[in-house]
């Protein structure tokens, strides 16, 4: 969890207001978090199916601690648990989790940060899109990535696998795709012309 730390008057810290928690799994504690905290923004970011799965299993891994991902029947498999899971979420609490497609916030980062902090009520700074040029440590296994700007790359990259995806796609059934679309209160998809 990232933690913005308050001070008071004179200085000493104080418990945060807001913090940050983007585990993967978190899917699984909704219920647990909306208990918790009524208040929070629940924020779920969904990226096309096969880029997300794909993503996991190009990548190579520590074995010690996701070797999962190198098997196409496990990575499925945790997939459609994680849209049973999300599916459940939304018909026991409709509307009290917010969506963002992935591939919106590529095309339109600022109109999708603008949103999410305002949501918040937090102020605007325009450095919030400066996040690249950031020097603060970061222990991710996606370092390098976010030392650079946002980039479109990554978007329908499994495409040039389709032929060897094949399996993946049969065992994904209909969740091949997914049409969840972004819902977050401001926000206005922009078309790409106006991109």
């Amino acid at each position: 969890a990232s933690m913005a730390m308050d001070s008071d008057a004179d200085g000493e810290l104080t418990t945060p207001l807001r913090f940050v928690d983007k585990m993967l799994t978190n899917y699984f504690n909704v219920g647990f978090i909306h208990m918790l905290y009524p208040n929070a923004m629940i924020l779920h970011v969904i990226r096309e199916p096969l880029d997300t799965i794909f993503s996991s299993f190009k990548h190579d891994f520590p074995s010690d601690r996701l070797a999962y991902t190198c098997n196409p029947e496990v990575l499925a498999e945790l997939y459609n648990t994680y849209r049973d899971t999300m599916d459940h979420w939304e018909d026991v609490l409709p509307g009290r989790i917010l969506h963002v497609r992935y591939e919106d916030m590529v095309h339109d980062t600022d109109g999708i940060a603008r949103a999410i902090i305002q949501a918040t009520g937090l102020p605007w700074y325009d450095s919030v899109l400066d996040f690249h040029s950031k020097k603060q440590y970061v222990n991710t296994f996606s370092t390098t990535q976010v030392r650079k700007k946002v980039y479109t790359d990554s978007i329908k990259s499994w495409q040039n696998y389709n032929e060897h995806l094949q399996p993946l796609m049969r065992l994904l059934g209909d969740r091949v795709a997914h049409n969840q679309g972004t819902v977050l209160p401001g926000y206005k998809k922009a078309s790409h012309d106006e991109l």
